[in-house]
Formats: structure tokens, sequence, C-alpha cells
């Protein structure tokens, strides 16, 4: 997230444990004064019992957090026959999380099979520990600092995905056409909450591809409109947060939320994308402007296989391809908004439509609301006149 103003980082080692009669329970954590209320259910999903192990993203205030999750059959009636632990992390950034995947995955795993020992856990905090500064931007302590790299302020960063096809290749087979919905409404900054049972880690990896498709590089565009916010796994703890939000993408196990509509604007249960706004529900059918991006967007992705060398990994251009498909068609929707709205008559007709790849009548609603989201001042003249 490039427009998280602050460039220094720093990590919070958290132990969280699963107790069969105290619930969920904050173990151990560097630092010991730092507020981690709530953790204990973000770090460990909700329906994690019923599997062996998995790994989670979550936000907590304006750090994010990677914890990986391991559940251990144990001799023990004190346990209920299961030792269940989450070991993770904060960051103010989560793009650099993925690096310490691996060590959380073995870190859980010597929990479970040995409680209580630490020290590995202390000395990655104590190699990796920065400070974060205030609210007015001034540090907290007198720790070491490690800094971040610059991040182009219009690109998301490289976000690593263990996935063997890459996320964004995965995001593609699982909703297919249905991608372009979702593109409208994340560049719509519409409240997008994605639900399924755990395991949770790779239904955090499509909040992320949801972000990636309402990338804009065109400088000045829209400074008012709310940034879309990857929230990644949200529970039942994290109502009040949410019903401050204008704009998030989030993904939780908890079915309850489905009928908690006044917090979010569009559903996804598996493939099936809804919402309840009126207004909206023109966005979920596929016309045939969208049928012609996806076919493109899918001709991209053979041509660029076919490219590749035998043998070549060639997942993370697949990401790049996929990042910069949408955003071209982001930055040519706007340019052409732009464009009109600065023009004499400032008439948006049913030819600038389709030179945007957008549907004249199928997407009229869509663009209509666009206008309103970005504050961008023309007169759509598609079927009816529409003043906006």
């Amino acid at each position: 997230m490039s427009g998280y103003s602050c460039r220094q980082v720093e990590c919070k080692s958290i132990n969280t444990v699963a107790h069969a009669l105290s619930g969920n329970m904050v173990e151990w954590c560097l630092p010991q004064d730092i507020d981690l209320e709530g953790v204990e259910f973000k770090s460990m999903a909700s329906g994690s019992h019923k599997i062996q192990s998995d790994f989670i993203y979550f936000r907590k205030g304006l750090c994010f957090g990677l914890a990986c999750f391991a559940n251990m059959p144990v001799e023990s009636e004190l346990e209920r026959g299961a030792r269940m632990k989450s070991v993770g992390i904060l960051s103010p950034s989560y793009t650099l999380l993925y690096r310490y995947m691996h060590f959380l995955e073995n870190q859980v795993r010597h929990q479970l099979e040995m409680p209580g020992h630490y020290s590995h856990l202390e000395a990655f905090y104590d190699d990796k520990k920065g400070v974060l500064p205030d609210s007015k931007g001034t540090p907290t302590s007198q720790q070491p600092v490690h800094w971040l790299p610059s991040i182009h302020r219009y690109m998301y960063p490289e976000m690593k995905i263990t996935h063997p096809a890459g996320c964004m290749s995965q995001f593609i087979k699982f909703f297919g056409e249905q991608i372009l919905v979702l593109w409208k409404f994340a560049l719509l900054r519409k409240r997008i909450l994605i639900f399924s049972p755990p395991p949770v880690g790779v239904v955090c990896y499509r909040v992320y591809c949801c972000c990636c498709l309402a990338n804009v590089s065109l400088p000045g565009l829209g400074g008012t409109v709310p940034e879309s916010k990857p929230f990644f796994y949200v529970n039942v703890a994290d109502i009040e947060m949410l019903e401050t939000e204008v704009s998030y993408v989030a993904c939780t196990t908890e079915k309850i939320f489905e009928e908690k509509r006044d917090l979010y604007d569009v559903y996804v249960d598996n493939q099936n994308v809804k919402t309840h706004h009126e207004h909206l529900q023109p966005l979920l059918k596929i016309n045939n402007a969208d049928k012609e991006k996806y076919r493109r967007l899918n001709d991209q992705r053979q041509m660029l296989m076919y490219s590749q060398e035998v043998g070549e990994d060639c997942s993370s251009c697949e990401e790049d391809l996929f990042i910069l498909f949408f955003m071209e068609q982001n930055n040519r929707i706007f340019q052409t908004l732009m464009e009109v709205s600065a023009s004499q008559d400032k008439t948006l007709t049913a030819d600038h439509a389709r030179g945007m790849g957008l549907d004249p009548q199928g997407d009229r609603s869509f663009l209509m609301d666009l206008l309103e989201v970005y504050g961008i001042d023309v007169m759509l003249v598609i079927d009816n006149p529409c003043c906006t």
C-alpha cells in the first residue's frame, strides 16, 4: 500500500493458542506492551479446528499481520485431543510479510511440538524490530529502524504467492468472467466481502487480487475518492470497525456476516457475486463488452505462456500481465472521461463508451455510478440524456 505514510517497519511477534476451555488467547508476544486486543481471533480463523494447517493475512489498526496456523492431534484430555496454535507477525506493510511465511510455518510446528520455547521468536524479533511513528509522525522509541524500499505510488507492490500456479492465475480460473463484475465493483470502491469456509489463506489472496483490479496510474484523479483497502480476514470482532468504512475488500469464514447487510455492498460466496442494493443489480450481468475483455485477457495469457521457455517459471510475469491489463483498461476509461469533461460540450456518447471498452447500454448504470463516485462532470448521452 503505497499510500501509507510511514516507511519504517516494526515487526511484532505473536504466539496465539486455542485453549480447549478458555478459547483463543495470546500466549506470548514481543514487545509485551502493545495492544493486541482481538488478534487472538484474527490470527486463528473461525472454523480452523476442522483443518490441519493454514495461513492468514489480517489487519490490526494501521498494521497488517500474517499468521501461520497448525493443528496437531495429542493424547491429552485437557486439550481434548488437539493442540492448535498460530504464530504471527505485525508490520505497517503487508507487501513484505510473505518473506517470513516459511519461518512462521516452522515456528508454529515448533510451538506445537515444544510448547513454551520462544528463543527463535525472540531472536527473530530482535533482528527485525523497528519503530513506528505516532500520529504526529514522531518515532515512539529509539529502537533501530529498518527502512522499506520506496514503492511506486500508483502500483500495488509485489506480494509473493505460494500457490504454485500464481495468485492471479488461480483468481482468473476461480471466478472466470465474474472477475469483470468484481472489477466494476472494485473500481466503484464498493465494500466487498468474500465468504469462504477454512482454509482462508487462498481467500486472502483473492482480497489482494480484487484490490489489484482497481489500479489507476493517471495522476490527479479523484483526490477525494476513498482508496481500495485490503482488510483481508475479518470476524465478528471487526463489526464495529467495518461500520465506519466506506470502502474495503475483506474475507471471512463467518456466515453470520451475510445477514448484516449494512456492513457490505457486495457479498461473494464461492463464485456467486451478489448485492442487495437495487441500483447495483445491473452490474451483476455479464455483457458483450465484458466477454470481449475476458477473451482478450485470456489471449494475452496464452501468448505469454507460449513465449516462455520450457521449465521457466512465468507466474510472476502472469501477475504483471494481469495487473497491467486492468490498469490499462482503467486508464483508458478515465483518460476518456477527463478529456470529455475538459471539452466544450462535455457530452459522453455511445462511441466514447465503445472506445473505453464498455457496452453503451449494458454499462450505462456503471458509467453513471463511476461519474458520481469520481466527481467527473460530463453529460451522459446514451439511450436518454442524463446530466451528472
